[in-house]
């Protein structure tokens, strides 16, 4: 199987699932490093925030810093075209989970 396009999938997943998180709530990089560890994902920060950079750049995120602990904390938050891509996407997911999990 070909590696690149098993790591294109799998960072696709990934980028569904930070703009699930992003809709709920503020979320940044370590939190998120971890929470995608409890799904199986391992991702490094130099995977992660490009993932964040680019899902910005696109309009998907923004970006709110604060500090936190003396140190700046960059927040991220899906906004409303982000929270409308997800629903988009949500649908996509529930008509492919349906039809490959029948077999």
């Amino acid at each position: 199987m070909d590696n690149t396009i098993v790591r294109d999938v799998f960072l696709a997943f990934v980028r569904v699932h930070i703009l699930h998180h992003a809709a709920k709530e503020p979320i940044f990089g370590l939190e998120m490093i971890e929470e995608l560890g409890r799904h199986g994902y391992t991702l490094s920060p130099g995977t992660l925030y490009p993932i964040f950079h680019t899902l910005e750049s696109a309009g998907y995120l923004s970006t709110e810093t604060k500090v936190v602990n003396g140190k700046s904390r960059k927040y991220y938050r899906a906004t409303a075209k982000g929270r409308k891509m997800l629903t988009e996407l949500r649908g996509k997911i529930s008509e492919l989970v349906k039809e490959v999990l029948e077999d």
